[in-house]
């Protein structure tokens, strides 16, 4: 017998640690060669760690939630082979969703195995799974032990949850009237939900938020949207309102370029962009993540349509990459028909500005004679107010209801 130890791996260039977010093992289970046994995460990759060899589980580092030194031990795995050590590799950086699969160096046997049965044929009770597909069948209410996998090895994916989902047995009915609880549940926060908490105290700790809500008549632009749509070429996306409120942010920044800026308040510096790069706050089933629209300056109605919808899928799926989900000079976020009338968006840090839109609504509207419907929507937008002022945060708002209300305004130039 031997003792084989696997190291955690090296995520990327000035990374010193990382959380363990996923365990897929205990101290005594059987582990079968390539089987992921964790799952690890920094702010740059999740990566899966699998076992290189077969044999049982005698040590884990932590549990989930806790933040281990790269290169330091993880995982203690008994051998039949003799003692081995899993070396850790340095990765290519990856975007936070993604998963990445590092490639661990394997030992060279000491002596010919006997003829005894592998570890590896002894019965694992943990299914193989990606974390966002573990993640999608939690927040489901799905067992995954009951769940045939179709992927290589018997991975189960996404797709044979949704399918369990369809063709599963329905839940046992509750007999009996109501009753009294009182269970608890503590919840710890790991991965990228802890990413996200991280993020917002920075952002509302860090920067002083001043929030200007406007009322926009988005009558005409709906008009137009429709007729637009109605009219759409075959590939080109339904149009939805953020095409237009982007092309609408880049006529309102050309005027006011302090908005389309980031804050090194550590430095003291401040940094504007002629580059409109605009992030649009994105909820996925990991949590909200902030794809990046590159260059909207330089793009139509159509073709932000379509690159914001490519990043929404990609950020849903979690193929998006670590370029596509950074970089952003201002953000735009949006709740689409759960909006409500109004909110306090909280500023991507270290951005500087950033748009809310709530749902539109049709309310009645007075027009010097009479009331008269109309489509009404409220725009919530939050500003450093270290960097801008009450005064220049309201012109430009305003700025944005005019082009927003005259729809023609966007599409000329100069």
């Amino acid at each position: 017998m031997g003792e084989f130890i696997i190291k955690m791996p090296d995520v990327g260039e000035g990374v010193a640690e990382a959380e363990l977010v996923e365990l897929h093992v205990r101290p005594g289970d059987p582990v079968r060669e390539d089987m992921v046994i964790a799952a690890v995460m920094t702010d740059k990759a999740t990566v899966e760690i699998p076992s290189p060899v077969d044999g049982t589980v005698i040590w884990l580092a932590g549990s989930i939630g806790d933040r281990i030194a790269v290169k330091a031990p993880l995982v203690r795995i008994e051998t039949a082979e003799g003692a081995g050590e899993a070396q850790p590799v340095r990765i290519s950086q990856a975007p936070t969703a993604e998963v990445v699969k590092p490639e661990i160096a394997r030992p060279v046997p000491a002596a010919p195995v006997s003829a005894a049965p592998a570890a590896a044929a002894l019965p694992v009770e943990k299914p193989l799974a990606a974390p966002s597909v573990r993640l999608f069948a939690r927040e489901s209410g799905v067992d995954l032990r009951q769940v045939q996998g179709s992927g290589p090895a018997g991975r189960i994916l996404r797709e044979d949850v949704e399918q369990f989902l369809v063709q599963g047995a329905a839940p046992a009915l509750v007999k009996g009237g109501s009753v009294k609880k009182t269970a608890t549940e503590e919840i710890k926060l790991t991965g990228l939900r802890r990413r996200i908490a991280e993020k917002m105290v920075l952002s509302t700790s860090r920067i002083p938020h001043i929030t200007y809500v406007e009322e926009i008549d988005m009558t005409a632009l709906e008009e137009l949207r429709a007729t637009m749509n109605g009219d759409r070429r075959e590939g080109h996306p339904k149009l939805t309102v953020l095409p237009f409120l982007m092309r609408a942010l880049v006529k309102a920044i050309a005027e006011q370029p302090e908005v389309n800026a980031t804050f090194d308040d550590d430095a003291g510096i401040i940094t504007r962009y002629s580059a409109v790069h605009i992030g649009i706050a994105t909820q996925t089933q990991a949590g909200l993540t902030v794809p990046v629209v590159r260059h909207a300056e330089a793009r139509g109605i159509w073709d932000c349509a379509a690159e914001m919808a490519r990043l929404a899928d990609a950020a849903r799926s979690g193929t998006a990459t670590r370029d596509e989900l950074s970089g952003s000079t201002i953000t735009i976020s949006s709740l689409g028909a759960l909006g409500g009338i109004v909110s306090t968006p909280v500023i991507n840090h270290p951005e500087v500005a950033i748009i809310g839109v709530n749902k539109i609504a049709t309310r009645p509207v007075w027009d010097g004679t009479q009331f008269v419907p109309r489509k009404m929507m409220n725009l919530s937008s939050s500003f450093d107010h270290r960097i801008i002022d009450g005064w220049d945060a309201a012109t430009f708002v305003q700025r944005i209801r005019t082009l927003i209300e005259t729809p023609a305004l966007i599409f000329i130039e100069g």
